[in-house]
């Protein structure tokens, strides 16, 4: 049985997809002709984020922009997911829509799934920005927050008290969670939970295809130390950091940013035999 298309209308003014894979409903915007490039947004963002990147992008390649499950108009996982579910995801989205060998833009979460996936299957060229994939140092005040929710849960078993755990959990959550987790549902909070904690440094020096790595300065989220780190780790690989950016570089910046990926893309793009 072939893939499962559903069309509805965006603000982008064209047609969007929607594809069944696996279960769940992935929401995607496609257009230009020649090598595919896909742009893989970051946590809380959707294909929106991405949009002039592909815009500019579709004038050489086929871009695809995808809203991973749980973002923008995808469906959420079934159950909290992982990178590795959700490179697995993408493995299957290129089996349905039979592209092999892609170009992947990767925005933070985006640049955790891209790392995962280039490690241990096929692409042509890597683009890591303001990428997640170095497991932070935390700071004492995590810490604190994260033993007073353990000690928490531990005091919330005790007679009585119990049949209010629910709710009392409920407020510790509120009262110590980041804005991200905040502001997601139960399985995407899980999911967070799972995400943020896998460190991906071991999996670097597999990714053998040319990576170009693009960091703002002032990026707090993903400090420019991280890029340095995967700059060290992947074999063929380049740090350009851009100043007067924060962790969206690639919108702070956005006029450098396609300057230096088309140079980058150059030899794909006239691989296509198009020209401006």
């Amino acid at each position: 049985m072939g893939p499962i298309f559903t069309l509805r209308m965006i603000e982008w003014g064209v047609c969007c997809v929607f594809i069944d894979v696996d279960g769940v409903n992935v929401h995607y915007h496609v257009s230009g002709e020649g090598k595919d490039v896909f742009l893989l947004h970051g946590w809380g963002a959707n294909i929106q984020t991405f949009r002039p990147v592909h815009e500019y992008l579709e004038k050489h390649f086929r871009v695809w922009s995808i809203d991973f499950p749980g973002f923008g108009e995808s469906e959420e996982p079934p159950e909290p997911w992982g990178v590795e579910d959700y490179k697995n995801m993408l493995v299957r989205f290129f089996e349905k829509v039979e592209v092999s060998e892609p170009i992947l833009v990767g925005h933070s979460f985006g640049g955790r799934v891209s790392i995962r996936y280039a490690a241990n299957h096929k692409a042509h060229k890597v683009i890591l920005v303001d990428s997640a994939g170095v497991k932070p140092k935390r700071k004492l005040k995590y810490y604190l927050k994260v033993y007073t929710f353990k000690a928490s849960k531990k005091l919330l078993n005790l007679p009585i008290v119990n049949r209010y755990k629910d709710q009392i959990l409920s407020r510790v959550k509120k009262k110590l969670g980041s804005s991200d987790y905040q502001n997601t549902s139960g399985v995407m909070q899980q999911t967070m939970v799972k995400v943020v904690n896998e460190d991906l440094q071991h999996l670097m020096p597999k990714i053998k295809v040319p990576t170009l790595l693009v960091w703002g300065e002032n990026d707090e989220a993903t400090p420019v130390s991280d890029g340095k780190i995967m700059e060290e780790k992947i074999p063929d690989s380049g740090l350009v950091v851009l100043e007067r950016a924060g962790h969206y570089a690639y919108l702070d910046q956005l006029n450098r940013f396609l300057v230096i990926i088309d140079s980058f893309l150059d030899k794909d793009k006239e691989a296509n035999g198009r020209v401006d």
